[in-house]
């Protein structure tokens, strides 16, 4: 049997986690139709940006986190934007924010 636990890990840090109609239709007595319309309706309106797991980390083998500050030079017209999206990309990086004060950019980086 293969073992599938770390791509099921890295789909829901995706955001690859929905909501059990089914289960919340019975839990508040309410049609599933009227649970499936509602959800729906709180995704379009960004009330509900995303689902996702919450994980025990040493778990799953990444219970090591680290922030890294981040202070951009003037040369070269750094856009902190653009390198922020850039510094985003790989798997391990879980947020890049831009900061106010003596450092530009804060990274959340797990491993």
């Amino acid at each position: 049997m293969k073992d599938i636990k770390p791509k099921l890990i890295r789909l829901f840090k995706e955001g690859y986690c929905t909501p059990q109609i089914a289960r919340i239709a019975r839990t508040i007595s309410e049609p599933s139709a009227t649970i499936h319309y509602n959800i729906k309706k709180l995704e379009k309106e960004g009330a509900i940006r995303t689902y996702k797991a919450v994980f025990d980390y040493r778990k799953i083998g990444e219970g090591f986190c680290v922030y890294v500050f981040i202070k951009l030079t003037s040369e070269a017209g750094a856009d902190p934007d653009r390198i922020a999206g850039e510094l985003a990309r790989p798997n391990e990086v879980e947020s890049v924010d831009l900061l106010a004060g003596e450092w530009d950019l804060i990274l959340k980086v797990r491993v």
